[in-house]
């Protein structure tokens, strides 16, 4: 029987990501984020092409991306709320990693894997974030998927996109715990 490793099991039947609107400073320092994004990047990837890349943004970051999005905004027409929503999720942060999607050509590596691996480095991104005793959650929404936006704000190259931004911080209250998925009712057994 391989050797359990229970308290990793344990952190991952209990994980749960913490709302951002509930992180606060302080935040990881250099090093602290450092050691979080190793342990991201130790992530599955298919032909070791890292086709996903971190770019860290402080509050000062934050701020100017939180002023991008009411004009963005409307001149895309999005409604008054979900761009308000926007601007606080820069706003409101200390602290966020955006994992930026940048795929590799590769003849053996198709893009939806290399898109995979891009999750995947955001779920490792967070888990490690939590496992380092911060809080942390994964966060998209209408600014992260318009290739304009990331470009003007972030200096995305026209093949890239946001896979996510991370938010890490300090959490100052813990939601209770959500319904989690039947298994009976996702998990199929094959066994013929």
């Amino acid at each position: 029987m391989p050797e359990r490793n229970q308290a990793a099991l344990d952190f991952l039947l209990t994980r749960r990501s913490r709302p951002a609107k509930t992180l606060t400073g302080p935040v990881p320092d250099r090093e602290e984020l450092t050691e979080i994004l190793t342990a991201a990047a130790r992530t599955p990837d298919h032909g070791k092409l890292e086709p996903w890349r971190f770019v860290v943004l402080t509050r000062p970051a934050l701020a100017r991306l939180a002023g991008a999005v009411p004009a963005r905004g409307a001149t895309l027409g999005i409604e008054a709320e979900k761009i308000e929503k926007s601007v606080k999720q820069f706003a409101d942060a200390d602290l966020a990693v955006a994992v930026v999607f940048s795929p590799v050509d590769s003849p053996k590596v198709p893009q939806v894997e290399q898109l995979y691996s891009a999750g995947a480095v955001c779920l490792s991104l967070l888990n490690a974030a939590l496992a380092a005793g911060w809080g942390a959650n994964w966060l998209s929404g209408w600014p992260s998927h318009d290739p304009v936006f990331v470009h003007e704000t972030l200096g995305l190259a026209s093949h890239e996109s946001i896979a996510g931004f991370i938010h890490i911080g300090t959490e100052t209250s813990a939601p209770p715990d959500r319904p989690r998925p039947d298994l009976d009712l996702i998990t199929a057994w094959v066994t013929e």
